[in-house]
């Protein structure tokens, strides 16, 4: 018998898939109540108001599964539950078409002045010249980030005759063409969009997307929603840019601070909010409660599930025969995905040595995992990787290969976008720990961890001293150097590891030099 514990508000109708297991008892209860049937608790349902740390995980030594009936984890703390062998699962796209449809409202009510024209009405006027709006027929939408929230809305978007113009680093041709969108460069969408939308994850990449810089190159007259993740579009910026008249509204669900209290842009008439709706319908709230239902009935009944977010259960054996392994696998993932920011078609992961005597499929899901880390906003781990990949048209493939370039064990993964391949290969010494030995056409050892920076380069005199000098003008200890080089006054490449993250100015600066060919920042 299951006990399983419900500490937030979640309808029956949600809980449903559990309250029908004939070997569960579902309690509903805040965990601040009295704390005697802690112990006895084998699976925990959480919305956002229970914070799961792990004060909280202590006292329940039976917990096998947490489910958040939402997509944000942020009051779970993963680590913990990942250390005391609890999976976390959440809801990633049962709130996919309520944000759609947010903010589609919100770009229509932008739009056609519709809060501000009621409000008058609210208040016995009538003002009708006042509020002509514009017609969403015929104009240029572009979205910033083509994930599933962003695919819904351009299919609403075309439904209404707009153009859709997309960015997204990892959205390949192909696929474009298939939802029928253009595929363009940030600046192009920025330039030619009359409306322009974020949908990406907040990442340190993402975040302030939408700065000063950007908006100095959008047209006279542009609108900006953000239904997305507060922090991606500078507030300060765009309250000076609405201020001096050169983006005409915003319609704003989230905000950098919640509340926003005294923010800026809410002083302005044409700027429209609500206070962090997109996911509040009753159809997406019962989605992701009958969503993770589900998923942890399936976890009990010892069966697959596909929202874990954290590792899978494994037996300890296995695990521990591949676990050296586990972490060089992400971190060659998202070593790639730092390296080639093109979207990608296919990515193949090839072992050799003694490797190829454990769990492969296991490591190429977790090379996967660190492969979509901070590209995609849903959490991507060993259980949905390859569900991941399909979603997004990228083909996985699997070898084994008798050549282990000299080491005991290797692993060697290719990713090939349309006009590029990138290839990184790396091997683990016992008592030594993970290395990568092989970049791009380069051998080279260096320690995947840390803040890396990766420089192509042409091998001249003085490169290498050019780069420490403008470092150390600039107090950048360098921890490790390590180079590699095809041949004498060829291509060239050093890869540096600093104690903290490398800043954008001394990043602009090393970018100058000449016979510097390409620069990328690496944090793992």
């Amino acid at each position: 018998m299951f006990t399983i514990l419900v500490a937030d508000s979640i309808s029956k109708e949600g809980l449903q898939p559990l309250l029908e297991m004939t070997n569960a008892k579902v309690i509903q209860k805040k965990v601040t109540d009295p704390e005697s049937y802690l112990d006895e608790i084998d699976a925990l349902l959480v919305r956002s108001a229970t914070k799961v740390d792990e004060a909280l995980l202590d006292k329940m030594p039976r917990l096998k599964i947490i489910a958040r009936a939402g997509v944000g984890v942020d009051n779970i703390d993963v680590e913990a539950a990942t250390r005391k062998g609890i999976v976390v699962i959440n809801a990633p796209d049962g709130n996919t078409i309520s944000t759609a449809e947010h903010t589609f409202a919100m770009m229509a009510s932008m739009m056609r002045n519709i809060p501000q024209a009621h409000q008058t009405v609210k208040n016995l006027e009538w003002q009708r010249n006042d509020f002509i709006g514009t017609e969403l027929f015929g104009k240029t939408l572009g979205i910033l980030g083509m994930g599933r929230i962003g695919t819904e809305l351009a299919k609403r978007a075309k439904a209404f005759g707009m153009n859709i113009h997309v960015f997204d680093p990892f959205l390949t041709k192909d696929r474009a063409g298939k939802l029928g969108v253009e595929l363009c460069t940030l600046d192009e969408v920025l330039e030619h969009a009359d409306i322009i939308t974020v949908h990406t994850p907040l990442t340190a990449e993402t975040k302030g997307l939408i700065n000063e810089h950007a908006l100095s190159k959008t047209k006279k007259g542009v609108f900006f929603l953000n239904c997305a993740r507060g922090g991606i579009i500078d507030e300060q910026a765009l309250a000076k840019y609405i201020g001096n008249g050169h983006v005409a509204g915003a319609a704003l669900d989230v905000f950098e601070t919640e509340p926003p209290g005294e923010n800026p842009l809410l002083k302005f008439d044409h700027v429209i909010a609500t206070p962090h709706l997109g996911a509040s319908t009753k159809e997406a709230q019962l989605n992701v409660a009958s969503q993770v239902s589900k998923e942890v009935r399936l976890f009990l009944e010892e069966k697959p599930v596909s929202n874990s977010i954290n590792l899978p259960a494994i037996s300890k054996d296995i695990y521990e025969k591949i676990r050296p392994f586990h972490q060089m696998s992400k971190q060659m993932g998202s070593i790639l995905s730092q390296c080639i920011k093109e979207g990608i078609q296919e990515l193949s992961i090839t072992y050799s040595g003694t490797v190829t005597e454990l769990e492969t499929s296991y490591l190429t899901k977790a090379t996967l995992a660190g492969f979509f880390k901070n590209r995609i906003a849903v959490n991507v781990n060993e259980v949905n990787a390859l569900l991941t990949a399909k979603e997004r048209g990228i083909t996985v493939g699997e070898k084994i290969s008798a050549d282990p370039f000299g080491y005991a064990n290797c692993l060697t993964v290719t990713a090939k976008a349309e006009e590029k391949s990138f290839v990184i290969r790396g091997t683990y010494i016992d008592n030594y720990g993970p290395r990568i030995v092989f970049l791009n056409g380069f051998n080279i050892d260096f320690l995947p961890e840390g803040n890396l920076l990766y420089i192509q380069h042409r091998d001249r005199p003085g490169v290498i001293g050019r780069v420490g000098k403008i470092l150390g003008d600039h107090s950048i200890n360098i921890a490790t150097m390590q180079v590699g080089r095809k041949e004498i006054g060829g291509e060239a490449i050093m890869v540096l590891s600093f104690d903290k993250p490398l800043d954008d100015h001394s990043l602009a600066l090393l970018n100058q030099l000449d016979d510097i060919v390409s620069l990328n920042r690496i944090h793992l």
